[in-house]
């Protein structure tokens, strides 16, 4: 018999306070009409140096999809003259790469609203020279939107000219308060969704793009999915529900991710949750997994992994686990089922995906696909093969 779970009102809400998505003015098509049409904020991704690259993968991410934002452009003057799409991905798109501020401003008819931070350094920190950048920006009139875990708010200098200037500081690492931060209740063992989180091998491998290519799918074949964002380019990019985990202390970090899930639930009443991965469980760099699995309690698990990478993200000398012993380890620390492999495809040629996603499956028995060079139809069915009752609002597993 199922045990009810009594518990005071402390389920987190949508995303309040710096890390919440900016307000969207809305502006009416002519006095007399009661339709709006909704205009983002303009954005300038500042990328220096390191965008395609694993550094600017905040900045990777808002060229592939935004929500919050309307890119116009990303600075980054070693791709000066480039699309970003086609530099990205080989796809053009209609976001230039310009070589600095100056240019980026000067393309556009208006100042940007927007100047975000769009590079995870392994530090966390802003350099001299990008702090210099951001001072510019700010002089500009432009509001700032940062995901490091150094909080330009309260930085004395950065905040004092944000204010003579009238312009807003978006610390989307910034938690709130501990006194209001929420304890794990186990009140995530009511949601109805099929929840699946998208794991990986390492940090900065494609588990959060993977996870929006999925959510798409999922939507347009009439499954109702919700995101929950755990990091800060998911929040950046207008994830409704989420927390940036690895900002939240280890003592509410499953709480808070329970909180966003069960909120989710309850607003969308969705049929799926994706629950965006960080790190990866065997990585002892990071916590981030463990709590995303105890806090979510997923029904299932997708793992991204990128085959030519030799070792961890900043770690030359830890090689990169096997596909198949973060399985294992995934699935002894939880109980879940890993329900399928997506491979990263950084430094693969195409015959080198075809081999791997065939070999993989055959090694692995389990569905590889790749988000980004294969259709999405390849990742849907991944899903819809394990749980055959989504297409008819019954997600009861295969497996």
């Amino acid at each position: 018999m199922k045990t009810e779970i009594q518990s005071v009102d402390t389920i987190r809400r949508p995303i309040r306070g710096a890390q919440a998505p900016p307000e969207i003015r809305e502006t009416p098509t002519r006095p007399s009409s009661l339709t709006k049409i909704t205009a983002r904020p303009t954005a300038v991704v500042y990328c220096e140096g390191n965008f395609a690259k694993i550094d600017g993968k905040t900045a990777n991410g808002l060229v592939r999809h935004s929500e919050a934002y309307r890119i116009v452009s990303v600075i980054d003057s070693t791709h000066s003259g480039e699309n970003s799409g086609q530099v990205l991905d080989d796809v053009i798109n209609n976001i230039p790469i310009l070589k600095d501020l100056d240019a980026a401003v000067a393309s556009e008819t208006s100042i940007p609203d927007t100047f975000i931070y769009g590079m995870a350094p392994s530090t966390g920190r802003l350099s001299t020279a990008d702090r210099g950048v951001v001072l510019d920006a700010i002089a500009r009139g432009m509001n700032i939107v940062s995901g490091l875990h150094e909080y330009l708010s309260d930085d004395t200098e950065i905040a004092q000219a944000a204010s003579e200037r009238l312009v807003t500081i978006r610390d989307i690492r910034k938690p709130k308060l501990s006194k209001d931060m929420r304890l794990f209740d186990g009140s995530v063992a009511s949601v109805d969704a099929l929840r699946i989180a998208v794991l990986g091998t390492d940090c900065a491998i494609g588990k959060r793009t993977t996870a929006t290519v999925l959510a798409h799918a999922l939507n347009a074949k009439g499954i109702k999915t919700v995101l929950v964002g755990t990091g800060q380019t998911g929040l950046m990019q207008g994830a409704k529900h989420g927390v940036a985990m690895d900002a939240v202390p280890p003592q509410f970090c499953c709480g808070e991710l329970e909180g966003a899930i069960v909120a989710a639930s309850e607003a969308e009443q969705p049929d799926v949750i994706l629950i965006e991965g960080q790190g990866a469980l065997s990585h002892p760099a990071f916590c981030t997994s463990a709590f995303i699995l105890r806090g979510s309690q997923p029904d299932a698990v997708i793992l991204q992994h990128a085959p030519k990478r030799a070792h961890r993200c900043d770690f030359p000398n830890m090689p990169m686990p096997t596909p198949a012993s973060e399985i294992a380890l995934i699935e002894a620390f939880s109980d879940t089922k890993v329900i399928g492999v997506t491979l990263n495809h950084e430094g693969m040629s195409e015959a080198e995906i075809t081999d791997t996603i065939a070999g993989q499956t055959e090694k692995l028995g389990l569905p590889v696909t790749d988000a980004l060079s294969r259709p999405a139809a390849h990742l849907l069915a991944m899903v819809v093969g394990a749980y055959p009752g989504l297409q008819h609002g019954t997600p009861m597993a295969a497996i």
